[in-house]
């Protein structure tokens, strides 16, 4: 993969000992150097002159409810970075004093623009910061729960149940089927034509990557694959996957679309595929760079990447 995958790279050291270390993180909480992420019902603090990460000093804490803790996500340069979630403001931009100098906008329309690395730190922000408003409750016993470890855990408040529950990802298989010069390729009813990715779906339990990736080609467009080849992965938080890409042997040709899961599914020729990266093709719309289909399409149709076949 010769660009990088956006989602992808934190700089971030995660430090995972010292998660577990109760007097640094509160040491590092009140240092004037440490550096927090806002991020206000799931969109991170961008700053308003250019595409970057509007990051905060510990004096937005002052504006936040105490019993919102901060999140840690890791070190730079020894500087300690968290997220804090600020969405019990009402008004934040007002209320942190930002106006005209940051704002909370969508954070999968500008990842693509930010700096290599920044979309990373936004997802991991972004991920743990909607993992921890999911889970206030034990799913055991329904019992507060309360956030421990820096926030990489949550702790039954219940002493008789005392479970510690820890930030979930969800496994997605993305694939790009190939046969021969042709690749497969689908799409959903709402996606404007003539759009279309890879095909895509959770795995599920006791399933191996590559019988996900069989059974999801098999169930969405009828098609027999053979070998699996993984190639990439993605982080996704949106809420909370995992793209895991790979490529994957057609052995047979005929498509039967369920109709369900897709609207259409159709094989495209390398050329078109390429034509379609290049912006070229008015018959075949692919995902941007911010996507993995993207990347997965781009190493096939130009990279001459396969399963070797």
């Amino acid at each position: 993969m010769q660009s990088p995958i956006v989602f992808s790279g934190s700089p971030l050291d995660r430090a995972d000992f010292r998660r577990r270390d109760a007097a640094w993180l509160e040491e590092r909480l009140a240092d004037e150097a440490t550096r927090f992420l806002p991020v206000w019902r799931l969109s991170v603090l961008m700053r308003e002159d250019e595409p970057r990460l509007a990051w905060a000093t510990n004096a937005v804490r002052d504006e936040v409810s105490t019993s919102i803790e901060p999140i840690f996500l890791g070190l730079q340069d020894d500087v300690a970075h968290f997220a804090l979630d600020v969405s019990s403001l009402d008004d934040p931009i007002e209320t942190l004093g930002l106006a005209g100098a940051a704002s909370f906008p969508d954070l999968r329309a500008l990842a693509a623009q930010l700096p290599a690395g920044e979309a990373g730190m936004a997802a991991h922000a972004r991920h743990l910061v909607d993992w921890h408003s999911r889970h206030r409750f034990c799913p055991g016993c329904g019992e507060p729960t309360r956030p421990k470890d820096g926030g990489y855990a949550r702790l039954c408040s219940s002493a008789a149940c005392a479970t510690e529950h820890f930030p979930r990802t969800d496994p997605v298989a993305i694939m790009l089927v190939t046969r021969g010069d042709r690749c497969l390729l689908g799409r959903q009813g709402s996606w404007p034509h003539p759009f279309f990715s890879a095909l895509a779906g959770f795995i599920e339990p006791g399933e191996t990557l590559e019988e996900a990736v069989r059974r999801e080609v098999q169930e969405e467009a009828g098609i027999e694959v053979g070998r699996v080849r993984y190639l990439a992965s993605q982080p996704w938080p949106f809420p909370a996957s995992l793209m895991i890409g790979c490529l994957a042997e057609g052995l047979s040709e005929t498509i039967q679309v369920d109709k369900v899961e897709l609207e259409e599914a159709c094989w495209f020729t390398r050329t078109q595929a390429k034509a379609a990266l290049a912006g070229d093709n008015s018959e075949l719309g692919v995902p941007p760079p911010m996507a993995i289909a993207h990347h997965l399409l781009r190493a096939w149709a130009l990279d001459g990447e396969s399963v070797g076949e």
